[in-house]
């Protein structure tokens, strides 16, 4: 089990990169109802890690203070009803 939340991340904008303060994370896609499945990405010691759905390419960047960058790729599960 995890010790952590897993953050969530979401790319409505079409962003080739964003830049993110997790190694470990799901990706969604677009925001509902145009996502794909949630998938979880582990970067393990890399830099970067590439979505295979939506292509986008994440890159980790341990000086962020906030969990992304643009802050609205960041997604809440819960925000929105199935």
């Amino acid at each position: 089990m995890a010790a952590h939340a897993i953050p969530y991340f979401k790319n409505d904008a079409g962003l080739a990169r964003i830049r993110i303060h997790a190694r470990e994370f799901m990706c969604v896609g677009a925001s509902p109802p145009l996502d794909h499945p949630h998938i979880f990405i582990d970067m393990g010691s890399d830099a970067e890690a590439i979505c295979p759905y939506c292509s986008t390419v994440f890159v980790y960047d341990a000086s962020l203070k906030a969990a992304a960058e643009p802050a609205d790729c960041i997604f809440e599960p819960g925000s929105i009803a199935a």
